[in-house]
């Protein structure tokens, strides 16, 4: 085969005698071995300066752990930069003054009713403050430990939290603003009961997968050797965001940061022994927090969060949002002049019970009609059942929410290929004249 005179350059490049430099080579090799190369700053990080050296001697570049090579372009070093620019901060501690000149004097409208907080800007971000009060008090020094350990965890389908401030008794955590409503306002439009914005399969399927993964992270992944548990596990703790009907966690860390719960870590030791020398008064001790409806049988007879409680608090989740019904709800009965109690548990469990073919039927009544009977009826069951499983008596008959997490990953690209399926072909009418 014949040649191009370019092919042929490229094949035979030309040697350059010793003693000369090629002038590209001169370009990229910096002018003394002394200076260096682009320098990128972060505020409260160091500096890490990256040279344009050889790949012989080229040094690491900082935290990155990767070796820069001499033909490394400005727009990759661009790209490193970025990468810096999204790891994590060091927590903030705030002073008390600035969350006071943040809400204004705490007379700013709050941004919810259960727990007091306030969304504001802080240090130039849109935040939300939220005001818990301790149940185990902690130093500054030990506070900021604790604050380097949770701060450090970063997902996706969990909100971000970026410093505390203390108070007398109480604990304030500022956490990143994300704009969305809470699962609880999805589901249950107070203005129109027959509205719903999740109103399809996929969209519920999204938030399910969403929080399954947000809490096997809390549980298994975040790194840590710590044992987290969230204990705030609700509806009403969960926003979902738009287009795409993504879900986010609310609460990360406030569980460990009020003392609610005792952690066991060597690396929080001195955390552990300052909890030994003051421990809570037996009245404090037997206080516990806990939502309506979520609580785990255990939870309710001893007053300690463990995973497992989480776990059951998730099943109880799922069910909601499976039938768009409250976990208990109290329905007036004219006959007896009474209040029944109803539960979300047992009605899922009516549901799934008998044989198959009485099951689909039941199930598409218990399911959320505002779905439209629009959903895989087999994925719908198995989901149904692993939230049952979830919610059982017995906490070591309870599945680990990493099992979990991976059933609800393949209800999901099953319930995909379903909705594709189905998808209407796309066509167009015209109603005019001919």
């Amino acid at each position: 085969m014949c040649k191009t005179k370019m092919a042929t350059n490229a094949a035979s490049p030309t040697r350059t005698p010793r003693g000369k430099q090629s002038p590209r080579t001169s370009s990229t090799r910096p002018t003394s071995r002394s200076s260096p190369g682009p320098t990128t700053s972060l505020s409260n990080k160091p500096s890490t300066s990256y040279s344009t050296t050889s790949s012989a001697s080229a040094p690491y570049s900082g935290s990155t752990g990767y070796r820069l090579s001499s033909d490394t372009s400005v727009a990759s070093l661009a790209s490193l930069a970025s990468l810096r620019d999204s790891l994590p901060e060091n927590p903030h501690i705030y002073d008390f003054s600035e969350i006071c000149a943040a809400t204004n004097n705490f007379l700013a409208k709050r941004h919810s009713s259960s727990t007091p907080s306030w969304r504001c800007t802080l240090r130039g971000a849109d935040v939300i403050v939220f005001q818990r009060k301790f149940r185990r008090k902690l130093q500054t020094n030990q506070l900021q430990q604790l604050l380097s350990v949770v701060c450090r965890s970063h997902h996706v389908s969990i909100i971000k939290l970026l410093g505390s401030s203390v108070s007398g008794d109480h604990i304030y955590l500022v956490y990143d603003f994300i704009n969305g409503a809470s699962l609880s306002d999805c589901l249950r439009n107070k203005n129109n009961a027959h509205f719903t914005v999740l109103s399809t399969w996929m969209s519920r399927m999204q938030v399910a997968t969403d929080l399954a993964h947000g809490l096997d992270y809390i549980h298994n992944k975040t790194g840590l050797n710590i044992n987290l548990v969230h204990n705030h596990i609700k509806s009403s703790g969960i926003i979902v965001t738009e287009p795409s009907f993504n879900a986010r966690v609310c609460h990360f860390g406030a569980a460990q940061l009020c003392g609610e719960i005792e952690l066991e870590n060597d690396e929080l030791g001195e955390i552990t022994e300052f909890s030994e020398k003051f421990p809570p008064s037996p009245a404090r001790s037997k206080q516990f927090e806990g939502v309506r409806g979520y609580m785990s049988p255990e939870f309710q007879a001893s007053g300690v969060a463990t995973q497992k409680s989480d776990i059951y608090a998730f099943g109880v989740l799922m069910l909601e949002l499976l039938s768009g019904e409250e976990p208990l709800k109290f329905r007036f009965e004219e006959k007896t002049r009474k209040f029944v109690k109803t539960s979300v548990i047992e009605a899922a469990r009516a549901a799934v019970d008998g044989d198959e073919g009485s099951v689909e039927g039941k199930l598409r009544k218990w399911v959320d009609r505002r779905l439209k009977d629009s959903f895989p009826i087999d994925v719908a069951v198995k989901l149904t059942r692993v939230a049952l499983e979830c919610v059982h008596v017995d906490p070591d008959k309870r599945p680990n929410m990493g099992r979990v997490a991976g059933k609800i990953s393949k209800f999901y690209l099953t319930s995909r290929i379903w909705s594709d399926s189905i998808k209407m072909p796309d066509f167009t009418v015209s109603l005019g004249p001919r």
